[in-house]
């Protein structure tokens, strides 16, 4: 299928946003104009189980077929004057050594300009799309082209993604379900950065958000106000930083918190935020104070405390966690932990510089987003 694709303006960074689906426009900053890119067809990639597969380059196919790289390009390119014997045998050399030209380099990229990919969860969460833009702001200060590719929270799109992009990009920037080795299969040596994971999380470089900081701040809030029955809406299952900070915050705080005041929300929005919400009802009806995974998730919380009768925050506080626009417009205003998104798009733009010129990533305190406290009318 043809896949819809964005481009920024003139002098800007391209991106090209692959969705398995139709395109959200309405969710990208207004810089970006409508373009159709539909040579995103990539043929299936064999997944080796021995170790990272490193991608053939067009020196590869060059050596085995005793060119020079020129020749290749035109060869796989179909352009310019070539005998058809050597342009066989460039050819049967690209196919032994899965060799795929990038689509970008014949003609979407300017000659010698770096590609990144972007690979994003859901363009639908408000949050995700602030990140981007910051990716794509630090990208145009380099002169960097973006491609920007949606999975749906899928672990399968994960690896296409993964797939296409390792053929297309000089590096990966994302989120990312699938544990690492898997990743390392799928990406062919391209340099990897990983969002919202820390460094003891991951061997790859990564950027993160400090979430122990933030629930410091977040947690003392509530309890300066008097609460001692708060309780979690989470949005992740497994191990999970925020969910850690929050058990951790509350047994500082001498707090009577378990699992058991932690319900989980069957998906990162509004409508997931009442349903979990009217779980941690039924099994905490004592709580007074809660806090959500995320400003969606506060926001169906409210809403289905107001449906129990319950005032906000008379009845029960809502924290949040993101710093979304929406937070300000919702009654009561939300309280919340404000995070700076394009802060943490630009930070990961940064490691793939480090990593593309042969430096450390950072580390510590310089790969993380501290989120803020904002105190508005919610807690």
């Amino acid at each position: 299928m043809g896949v819809p694709g964005w481009a920024a303006s003139a002098g800007r960074a391209r991106a090209t946003v692959v969705v398995p689906g139709p395109a959200l426009a309405s969710t990208w900053p207004d810089t970006v104009h409508s373009v159709l890119a539909d040579d995103q067809q990539q043929e299936p990639s064999v997944d080796r189980t021995d170790g990272p597969r490193r991608r053939a380059t067009i020196h590869d196919v060059a050596q085995l077929a005793g060119v020079s790289r020129q020749t290749v390009s035109r060869a796989v390119n179909d352009k310019g004057e070539i005998d058809p014997g050597t342009k066989e045998r460039v050819l049967e050399a690209a196919r032994l050594l899965d060799y795929r030209p990038s689509r970008f380099a014949r003609g979407l990229v300017r000659k010698g300009t770096v590609t990144a990919g972007l690979v994003i969860p859901d363009l639908m969460n408000p949050f995700f799309p602030e990140v981007a833009a910051g990716v794509l702001e630090a990208a145009e200060r380099r002169g960097w082209q973006v491609v920007v590719w949606d999975t749906r929270t899928d672990e399968a799109r994960e690896r296409e993604a993964l797939d296409v992009l390792s053929h297309q990009a000089d590096a990966v920037v994302g989120y990312f379900k699938n544990p690492d080795d898997v990743l390392a299969r799928h990406l062919g040596g391209v340099p990897l950065v990983l969002l919202e994971r820390g460094p003891q999380q991951t061997r790859f470089a990564a950027v993160g958000i400090d979430a122990a900081a933030g629930l410091a701040q977040g947690l003392a809030h509530l309890v300066r106000a008097g609460h001692r029955r708060i309780g979690m809406l989470d949005g992740v299952h497994g191990p999970a930083p925020r969910r850690q900070a929050f058990l951790a915050e509350a047994r500082r705080h001498g707090l009577p918190v378990d699992d058991g005041w932690i319900a989980m929300c069957p998906e990162h929005s509004v409508a997931g935020g009442e349903a979990g919400m009217e779980l941690l009802l039924d099994a905490r009806p004592e709580i007074t104070a809660v806090f959500g995974f995320n400003d969606l998730i506060a926001v169906g919380a409210m809403r289905a405390a107001r449906r129990r009768g319950r005032k906000v925050p008379g009845d029960l506080a809502v924290l949040g966690f993101d710093g979304l626009s929406l937070g300000e417009l919702v009654d009561p205003a939300l309280t919340t932990l404000h995070i700076d998104k394009r802060q943490l798009g630009r930070l990961a733009v940064e490691q793939v510089a480090r990593l593309r010129a042969g430096e450390e990533p950072m580390s510590g305190a310089d790969a993380w987003v501290v989120p803020e406290l904002v105190v508005r009318a919610s807690a």
